[in-house]
């Protein structure tokens, strides 16, 4: 049975299916100082002086970078940029196996801002549609039974632990659910998320696609914990799991062996991939990093590579300074001709349609900045890359 018992003193974590492993982090582990410091964050509003527009814009795109780390996407800025810009205009047919993958998990985060929440249960029938969100449309990593338990004998690759028995199956994942769901106080919140993924994992309920689908768990067990409210995502369940394969494996590898001192590493690595995420998404929100660091270099780099003129240079830092700009706001541009009103709203629909900029959506006339695009996305890894902001090197996981 899973269990977990005073946070200071004991946590119980039925590591091998049938024995039960007790752990007791003290109070001056680095553990409990992580779990002290994501309860200061769970409760915070998500604000700051950069606008709301621009910060969900770059937060998305940090995004999809660390998540082509869990989509097998490898390759130079240029392959990046493409697979960034895919990812955003979604509706574009491919075959490339990976964004199809990537396009899942994302399908699979909006299916659980849309239906989980703080007090209704994580359920079976949840699991079940993550996984089938997950393998959807894949054809070389996909599943036979999409949404169903595995009805054969597996094994996890770059790992010694055998999997149960697939009769086994049902009853281990209802017990999960149990232990998901119970109640314990939210000083465990943090804990138990570590304890489940690694306990799904050890299961592997399905033939394939467990790891993603344990990412989906993870990131519907912050969403019922509320470290993610009502969609508004400073984490991404990729970030915590995928920046180092290596690690990832070794640590899961090393709290299948149990013991106390190996579920509390397994559970602080879990713990500090949450802070990291958090600390490092969270930059963006002081718009004084944001413009000097990110922003104005990628403005000046388009420009120098005449990906955008000089009018759409100047409009940009009018918008990158006011936050919101109208016509009116960049008409001196333009001259003072008869014809200037004309040539600015010439202008501001081809950036809008370029994706340079965009409307607001209850005030068409109303325009921000928008980096997202093929001419200024480049020079947005650049600088996210130099500030490390993102994955430096992408890597593999189921």
């Amino acid at each position: 049975m899973l269990k977990v018992v005073d946070f200071m003193s004991k946590v119980s974590y039925n590591i091998n299916m049938d024995k039960i492993i007790t752990i007791s982090p003290s109070f001056n582990s680095r553990l409990t100082r992580t779990v002290f410091d994501l309860e200061r964050l769970r409760y915070s509003e998500v604000e700051g002086s950069t606008p709301p527009w621009l910060f969900f814009d770059l937060k998305d795109i940090i995004h999809i970078l660390e998540s082509l780390t869990s989509a097998r996407i490898e390759g130079n800025r240029t392959t990046l940029v493409s697979a960034v810009n895919d990812v955003i205009e979604g509706s574009r047919e491919t075959r490339n196996e990976s964004l199809k993958e990537l396009r899942n998990i994302r399908e699979g985060i909006t299916f659980i801002e849309e239906n989980v929440n703080s007090t209704d249960p994580i359920t079976l029938g949840m699991i079940r549609e993550f996984h089938k969100l997950t393998v959807k449309g894949l054809r070389d990593d996909g599943s036979k039974s999409p949404g169903q338990f595995r009805a054969e004998e597996v094994t996890i690759g770059q790992s010694s632990h055998i999997p149960p028995n697939h009769v086994e199956v049902p009853a281990l994942m209802q017990e999960l659910i149990d232990y998901i769901n119970e109640d314990q106080g939210r000083q465990y919140d943090i804990i138990k998320i570590a304890i489940a993924h690694h306990r799904f994992t050890s299961i592997h309920p399905f033939d394939n696609g467990n790891g993603r689908t344990a990412r989906l768990l993870t990131y519907a067990m912050l969403v019922k914990a509320r470290f993610i409210d009502d969609g508004i995502r400073l984490l991404n369940p990729s970030s915590i799991f995928c920046m180092d394969r290596h690690e990832y494996y070794r640590l899961l590898e090393l709290a299948d062996k149990g013991g106390e001192k190996n579920i509390e590493t397994w559970c602080t690595y879990v713990a500090n991939g949450i802070l990291d995420e958090v600390s490092r998404v969270s930059k963006l929100l002081d718009k004084d990093f944001t413009v000097s660091t990110i922003l104005t270099p990628v403005i000046k780099k388009a420009y120098s590579d005449k990906n955008i003129n000089d009018r759409e240079f100047e409009i940009l830092k009018i918008a990158m300074e006011k936050d919101i700009i109208q016509a009116k706001d960049v008409r001196h541009l333009f001259g003072t001709t008869a014809s200037a009103a004309v040539q600015t709203s010439r202008v501001l629909t081809s950036m809008k349609t370029r994706r340079l900029l965009m409307s607001l959506p209850k005030s068409p006339n109303k325009y921000v900045i928008r980096f997202s695009n093929n001419y200024l996305l480049g020079g947005v890894l650049e600088q996210m890359d130099i500030n490390n902001l993102i994955p430096a090197t992408p890597s593999v996981i189921e």
